[in-house]
């Protein structure tokens, strides 16, 4: 099959259907529109079911719904409207439901600005939901990626029965670009049997499924507690994900992720026209977050600079990794700005001490 020249979002949905989604639940929620429109368009074409929800709580739970019953769902949304899902993320991470959950970030906060962001990357990876929830966060920086790592997120969600969360912003959404869907080789995870699911069509023949995340004994709650926690460490040696970017010979690391990284690319090739050995490490998995891939390379460099699209939120993990190895410097733009190559290589140098 040719390439298809497709924007971001229109990609993840496409995906999402060729991963085995067949209940798609969203409301409407400027930039990442293009994903209900299109799926309103295939999802019938594949028997599969449409509903735009009269709201963003109504569409995570009938996500949770649709989840419950053993199917694969995802419903999708932007910022303020993944505010208005955590409590039902939280609902289904608590029930050990398998969920796909894709962010096209505006800037905030409050209703904000339509343009591009990252200012949601400590919702997705710290508070996606109360009480401890903890997801799978997975960061694109291509549209052919975000392909990917859709089809990927299902993979992970029924290997391990946990939300995945899809984080791009307003331009990976709207930007177009090549998707060749034959060249992705996803890895096939070993997928539990799903006889904990609420399936009609196991009636009668095996006992009755319960779906719940509502524990009164303490002590069965903080068993459940555990067990999530059992398989979420499990999760974080399997899954964690990274790319590295002109590493072997460096002096000064950038640690970028998703759109920002390709914009950082352009700024460590003219930062080694002027004999600055620049080199970057881009997290794919946010959450897992590849703290040891950044720890060894901390050892080795002597500058590490940490680029974002907000006001400085990843950097925290970062710093986490470098453990005071050296000072952790920033650099971002926020309120839907965008930084420039250039603006990035100065703050290479001021960061390194390059003159």
């Amino acid at each position: 099959m040719a390439k298809i020249l497709m924007k971001g979002t229109e990609a993840i949905a496409e995906a999402a259907i060729r991963a085995g989604c067949r209940f798609f639940f969203g409301y409407p929620i400027t930039p990442q529109n293009q994903i209900p429109e299109y799926m309103s368009r295939r999802m019938p074409q594949v028997g599969g079911t449409f509903l735009q929800a009269e709201s963003e709580l109504a569409a995570i739970n009938m996500v949770y719904g649709a989840g419950g019953c053993g199917k694969r769902a995802m419903t999708s949304s932007s910022s303020p409207g993944i505010s208005l899902k955590q409590e039902g993320i939280s609902y289904i991470a608590g029930a050990r439901v398998p969920a796909v959950i894709v962010n096209i970030v505006r800037a905030g906060p409050g209703l904000g600005t339509i343009q591009p962001s990252q200012q949601d990357y400590m919702q997705a990876t710290r508070s996606t939901g109360h009480g401890g929830c903890r997801t799978v966060v997975l960061g694109p920086a291509s549209v052919q990626e975000a392909a990917e790592l859709t089809m990927e997120a299902f993979e992970i969600a029924d290997a391990y029965r946990i939300p995945v969360i899809i984080i791009g912003d307003g331009m990976i959404g709207q930007m177009m670009e090549p998707v060749d869907f034959d060249a992705i080789k996803i890895r096939k995870r070993e997928i539990p049997n799903k006889d904990w699911a609420a399936d009609i069509s196991t009636w009668g023949k095996r006992p009755r499924a319960v779906i719940n995340s509502l524990y009164i004994d303490p002590k069965v709650c903080e068993a459940s507690n555990l067990s999530w926690d059992e398989m979420f460490k499990t999760v974080s040696r399997k899954e964690v994900r990274h790319e590295e970017y002109m590493t072997d010979d460096m002096d000064h690391l950038i640690v970028a992720f998703g759109t920002t990284s390709r914009i950082c690319r352009n700024a460590i090739a003219a930062a080694r026209e002027q004999g600055i050995r620049a080199g970057m490490i881009r997290p794919i998995t946010l959450s897992p977050f590849p703290f040891e891939a950044i720890k060894l390379a901390a050892d080795r460099v002597k500058s590490v600079l940490c680029v974002e699209m907000n006001s400085g939120q990843m950097v925290e993990d970062v710093r986490l990794a470098v453990n005071g190895k050296l000072d952790v410097k920033f650099f971002g733009r926020t309120g839907g700005m965008i930084p420039s190559p250039a603006e990035i290589l100065q703050a290479v140098k001021d960061a390194g001490g390059c003159r």
